[in-house]
Formats: structure tokens, sequence, C-alpha cells
């Protein structure tokens, strides 16, 4: 999965994943108005209203990018309706040629994790069948438990051919309470970043450059993905909070390789709640989606910029 991830990359020109991270206060008035006339102001009128909006951006911006991210937690809140919209969202993706990176940071015990990594990665048997249910192409997991609550994913990885990132050093501001501790003088990111190299060695394929099994660094903590980079050589680096959350293109260069693979960027409400920035003010509420796809288009050349173009 990997490799196909790399290859979408390298035909849009853009390492760039945009996170679909619907809130209420994004979705537009006109979609929302039409969402509760046919279901009233239930989670099923949310649900709706929120299928609508992911839709919109997805037709708008599915030919720039290699690949999405929703964020199970965005549709969650909103019970039942809101996971039928995620799975419809991850089913529209797909059918328009993207990768899903499922934003889930599960990690539980080996059996708990293990239910996980099936529901988001591979097939639970019922009777005789084999049924996938989310179906994502890789998701994001918490190695805070230990090995027994990763290793259910990689089993996965490597009966399906898919992908996970393992959260290695978090963009949030008090992700040093824990992950900055040392250990016997070693950060504890560096002792999580060492496992993912281990557990990436049973998920790389014969003669890709990258194993199915990447990191998470993020785009706030520049200095430490220098040498994370160098650290794990074979993961590609999922890195958030570029943008909203401070990130700079600048910050960005040390999670790339010399030729400009190694890392894909997300950015969320900085592309799906575009028009509501001062920058993109100008398209309004009724073309949210254009501004969204402008705001790609402006994060792509900001970022090769940055990189020097060598996608």
């Amino acid at each position: 999965m990997i490799q196909q991830l790399v290859k979408q990359i390298e035909k849009a020109k853009a390492p760039i994943v945009v996170g679909l991270d619907p809130m209420m206060t994004f979705i537009p008035s006109h979609i929302q108005k039409k969402a509760f006339a046919e279901h009233g102001e239930t989670l099923e009128g949310a649900a709706e209203a929120i299928w609508q909006y992911n839709k919109g951006i997805i037709d708008a911006i599915y030919d720039l990018v290699p690949a999405v991210k929703p964020q199970i937690a965005m549709y969650e809140q909103f019970g039942l309706p809101g996971l039928l919209s995620f799975q419809k969202t991850v089913n529209y993706c797909k059918e328009k040629g993207l990768i899903v990176i499922g934003d889930i940071k599960r990690g539980d015990i080996g059996s708990t994790s293990l239910a996980y990594a099936t529901a988001h990665l591979g097939k639970i048997k019922i009777g005789t069948k084999e049924v996938s249910v989310f179906d994502e192409d890789f998701v994001t997991v918490n190695p805070y438990l230990g090995s027994d609550g990763v290793m259910p994913f990689v089993e996965e990885c490597k009966k399906e051919n898919k992908g996970i990132f393992v959260l290695v050093k978090t963009s949030n501001p008090s992700s040093g309470e824990f992950q900055d501790q040392l250990v016997n003088g070693v950060p504890l990111y560096e002792i999580v970043a060492r496992k993912v190299v281990e557990w990436g060695e049973e998920c790389t394929q014969p003669g890709s450059a990258y194993s199915n099994v990447g990191c998470v660094i993020g785009a706030t903590y520049p200095m430490m993905a220098k040498a994370l980079r160098e650290l794990m050589p074979k993961q590609y680096i999922l890195v958030p909070g570029y943008g909203a959350q401070g990130g700079t293109a600048a910050d960005l260069v040390p999670y790339f390789n010399k030729d400009g693979l190694g890392a894909i960027v997300n950015s969320s409400r900085g592309i799906i709640a575009a028009y509501q920035m001062k920058a993109y003010e100008k398209y309004g509420e009724t073309a949210y989606a254009e501004a969204s796809r402008q705001a790609v288009l402006d994060m792509k050349l900001d970022i090769m910029n940055a990189i020097g173009g060598k996608q």
C-alpha cells in the first residue's frame, strides 16, 4: 500500500493529505438548511449535512491530492448516523481514486486492538464469509500500550497489504508531558521510533524503499524530525500541524528525503474551512468547495517551493 501512496504522490506532484474533519461550524448554512429540511434538527440531519459538505470538497480536490484523512471522532460525535457518513465518505473517496488514511488513533490490549484492526483494515468473518467493514487503506495507531496493541495492526497490514502510521511525536503543545520524557537518557519518542523501525521490518514489500508501517511527527517539531528522519529511513512520515497549528513550509524540509519523498503533510481546517479564512473569503459560503480547491493549490505551491520541487 505504501508503494501505491508514493505513486499517487508522484503523480499528483503534491505530498498533501486533506483532513476531512468536519464540524458543524464549518458547514455552510445552505447545506445545513437543506439537510435539516429533509431530516429535522436531528443526528440524521447533521450526518446528512456532513456527508453533503464532504462530497462537495472531495469533488473539488480529488484530482489534486493523493490522499484524504477523515478523523473518525468528528463523525462519532453524531452517533450511528455520523458513522454512516464516515463510511459513505471513505467509500466515495476510494471511488474517486484517493488513498484513505483513517485517523482513528486506536491502541489497546491484544484482543481489543485486534477488533479495531479488523474493523478498519481487515475482514470480519460472518458465517462462511469474510466482510470488509470501514476498509481504509491506512490508519493511525497509538503505541503507548506497547507491542501487543500494535502487532494486531501489523498482522492485518501483512495480510491485506495495508498500512499504519504510528504516533511518535505529535503536534499538540502538551505532547512533551510524556513523549519528551527521558528514559535512561533517551527521549521516549525516540524509543517509540526504534520500535516503529522494528515493526516496520515485518511490513516492507520486496524492492520497496518504504515500509507499510509509517509514523506521525508533528510539523511543529522540525529539529526532532531531523533526527527521527535519520533514525527511521524506511518510514513514511505523516505530518500534522501545518498551517492552523503553526507549522510552516520551511519547517517541513527535514521530514523529506533528498528526492522530495518520505513525508505527506496534512491540512484539515485550512482546506475544508478555507472559505472562512480571510485569504479566501471572496468565495463565500456557496463556493466553499472552490475555496478548498484554491487552498490546496496554494498549499502545494508553498510546500514545493520549500522542499525544492523535487517531486
